[in-house]
């Protein structure tokens, strides 16, 4: 008699919403894989502003991680947050660019779209996107204003990995950072915003719009102080995880853009070597107008090239004993040097990467060093 066999069970089945294909993983049968897939889905639904889908993505990530998955429970927390009406906060939806009114120790929360493209490694778009960001308009006086964009917490890996191309030892070991959310500059801060606060501008290329630079870490650090004094919140520079959990903008490729940029998407030395297998393209030879190129999955622009942006933290060798919950590094290390993040208009694609660490002493000007700023409300 012939014995039957039953076929190949799936450790799955398809459920809503079948658009997306999205999965409802059986425990013991879930990858690691399976689950790192589900997680991703539930991360672009939660930056796309969806959260009813976010919500039943993180959901099942917890389901098939057996209610023991950190990153499924912090999210489904944030979204419920983020569904709850902020003391002193309007929402308003406005088309890119428009702007609201506020008084003082209030702020009008709006949404900005803006699309995002990604490329492959010749520098092919691939994919674009639309996607939105909520944002608050600070009034600095005399017509001149700061957009701060709503960066959600969330849990990434910081650093590179041993196999990315033209890294540094510095960028490792990889590790887990959890980074509670921020607001962070659309923008890193202009000229006009610069001369508005502190009443004069140092930059070498003078056009109200481009990146103020000639700037050190000091001034940077005395710009946030008298912003804050201004406005009654608590602006800063942002600590070098949240700064790379923003570039990343929920990537791991090498660059937000995808496995390489060109100088139609960054301001960087085109003429030379070019990263991965993308086309060489032009030197500007000085900073451009903030926005000029597209932005990233969060709406932050210009996070690659055009200035060098200051960190808070002490410049380390590596990431051994690095925190791990979105806090500046402020012990150990060299506290007579503070981290640079971004990479500029000067220098080679490779030092746009996401993950480049560069340092310089804080009384130490360039025109290719500039800041952005970062503010947490409670």
């Amino acid at each position: 008699m012939r014995e039957h066999h039953r076929g190949k069970q799936t450790p799955y089945i398809i459920a809503e919403p079948v658009n997306k294909s999205h999965l409802i993983l059986v425990p013991q049968y879930a990858s690691l894989a399976d689950i790192a897939t589900l997680r991703n889905d539930a991360y672009g639904a939660e930056v796309e502003g969806n959260l009813s889908l976010a919500e039943q993505l993180w959901i099942r990530v917890l389901v098939a991680a057996s209610g023991q998955d950190i990153q499924a429970v912090r999210a489904l927390q944030r979204i419920a947050l983020s569904r709850q009406n902020l003391p002193n906060l309007v929402t308003q939806d406005v088309k890119e660019g428009g702007k609201g009114e506020q008084e003082k120790g209030s702020f009008l929360l709006q949404t900005f779209q803006f699309e995002t493209v990604t490329v492959d490694a010749k520098g092919t778009i691939t994919n674009r996107r639309n996607l939105e960001a909520k944002y608050f308009v600070e009034d600095l006086g005399n017509g001149v204003t700061l957009e701060m964009v709503q960066i959600p917490g969330g849990t990434f890996m910081m650093g590179s990995p041993a196999t990315e191309a033209k890294r540094y030892d510095s960028e490792s070991p990889q590790h887990q950072v959890t980074v509670p959310a921020f607001f962070m500059g659309r923008y890193p801060v202009t000229q006009v915003q610069y001369q508005a606060i502190v009443g004069s501008n140092p930059s070498n290329f003078k056009r109200a719009n481009c990146p103020v630079e000639q700037v050190n870490w000091n001034e940077a650090v005395e710009f946030c102080k008298r912003l804050s004094q201004k406005t009654g919140r608590n602006y800063r520079l942002p600590s070098e995880a949240e700064w790379e959990y923003a570039c990343r903008a929920i990537t791991s490729t090498p660059f937000y853009f995808g496995e390489t940029i060109t100088t139609d998407l960054v301001n960087y030395d085109g003429t030379v070597t070019p990263y991965a297998s993308a086309p060489k393209g032009v030197y500007r030879k000085e900073t451009a107008e903030v926005g000029k190129f597209p932005p990233n999955a969060f709406g932050l622009y210009d996070m690659h090239g055009n200035v060098w942006e200051w960190c808070q933290d002490y410049s380390h060798d590596n990431y051994q004993g690095a925190p791990t919950d979105g806090s500046a590094w402020l012990t150990g290390g060299n506290s007579t040097t503070r981290l640079l993040r971004g990479g500029s208009w000067i220098l080679n694609p490779e030092f746009c990467l996401c993950a480049i660490r560069f340092w310089n002493t804080p009384g130490n000007r360039n025109d290719n060093i500039g800041f952005r700023l970062v503010v947490v409300l409670a």
